[in-house]
């Protein structure tokens, strides 16, 4: 009988630890992107880990909140919150997958007295951009606190945290800033902390007062538990790549390639799912003409960078990828191409030459602009 070989363990990847003294530098320089002078935690997962944290260390009984919901994650927020003890009154867009109206978020307001707004900013299920500064101008006269998922709109869009009074923001970096998924950051206000749960009897991964309790106030060294060394290296250099390209550069990136995107999309189906000023910069969602489905269309097209979109709409569009990485004009010229024959193969006639011929303007025009 033949022996077999000793156990023999190679870690892969052979990452060296993350320095303790680093995790201090990379909030800070997260602060730095969401405009915020605010406490900004970390937190060991992707940013639904971080969204459910606040929910669940925010929401208690007897505090009230509007949740506007616009697509399934403001719906999950808003079930967190629900979970927690909180009492919930929830608004969506004007029509299913599309923007909230300030008008109606006035409205709601007006109905009762809330001591949270909570929203998401950039929703990547259809594309969308909700009316963040005017929401938070209305939060801000009620007296109530904001809560901002911010996960699909820093490196994108505008963000500063502070200007608009935001109170509690989350962030992850796998989206524009084309980082990895596994962390995600937290900021918080002052207002904010006098709102949140203190430490519970063991520390818990869904609890903001055991981070503020076991890392900000022991002096931001070493984080709880056990950090994964290479999801905070790969952090650290997407923030420094991040810092090389610029803030302002990355937006202009995504502004360029969105608008190729939505000026293809439109000449492909005579239509547009939101315009312009209520659109994503990360994600862009083609209307389908009626008759056809994005399971039927998609059902042509080979490859993983089209998508139907999620929720209630989201057998009405089909989502165009230009995030992160992957904002750039040969990534939205391919797509409509592939998106121009599936549509064809599917019975539409799609104009495809001149998707492609509008994109291409649309993304010079916008680098003159």
């Amino acid at each position: 009988m033949t022996a077999l070989p000793a156990p023999f363990w190679l870690p892969l990847p052979d990452a060296p630890d993350f320095p303790a003294e680093g995790f201090a530098p990379l909030a800070d320089a997260i602060g730095r992107l969401m405009g915020t002078r605010n406490d900004v935690l970390l937190v060991q997962g992707e940013a639904m880990v971080a969204l459910e944290a606040v929910a669940s260390s925010i929401g208690a009984p007897g505090r009230k909140v509007l949740n506007i919901a616009t697509s399934p994650y403001g719906q999950w927020f808003g079930a967190w919150l629900r979970r927690a003890g909180a009492e919930v009154t929830e608004i969506a867009g004007r029509a299913p997958g599309r923007p909230v109206a300030a008008a109606a978020v006035a409205e709601a307001l007006a109905t009762d007295r809330f001591d949270l707004v909570a929203l998401v900013h950039a929703e990547s299920a259809t594309g969308i951009l909700n009316p963040l500064a005017e929401i938070a101008d209305l939060t801000r006269a009620h007296g109530a606190l904001l809560a901002v998922d911010a996960v699909a709109s820093l490196g994108g869009h505008p963000l500063a945290l502070d200007a608009l009074g935001v109170d509690i923001a989350v962030m992850g970096p796998q989206k524009a800033l084309g980082g990895p998924a596994g962390t995600s950051a937290i900021a918080v206000s002052p207002a904010a902390w006098e709102r949140i749960a203190p430490p519970g009897a063991a520390p818990s991964i869904l609890s903001l007062g055991d981070l503020r309790a076991h890392w900000l106030e022991t002096g931001r060294g070493a984080l709880p538990g056990t950090p994964s060394a290479l999801e905070f290296h790969a952090l650290a250099q997407t923030l420094a790549r991040v810092e090389a390209e610029g803030p302002e550069a990355i937006r202009t990136r995504h502004a360029r390639a969105a608008a190729a995107a939505r000026a293809g999309a439109r000449a492909l189906t005579g239509t547009e799912w939101v315009p312009p000023a209520e659109a994503s910069a990360l994600v862009t969602a083609l209307a389908l003409p009626d008759g056809l489905s994005a399971a039927g269309v998609l059902a042509h097209v080979a490859g993983d960078t089209l998508s139907a979109g999620t929720g209630a709409a989201g057998a009405r569009v089909i989502r165009l990828n230009h995030t992160g990485p992957r904002a750039r004009l040969d990534n939205v010229l391919g797509d409509l191409a592939r998106l121009g024959a599936a549509l064809a193969a599917a019975g539409w006639p799609a104009p495809t030459a001149q998707a492609l011929a509008a994109a291409e303007t649309a993304f010079s025009e916008t680098a003159k602009a």
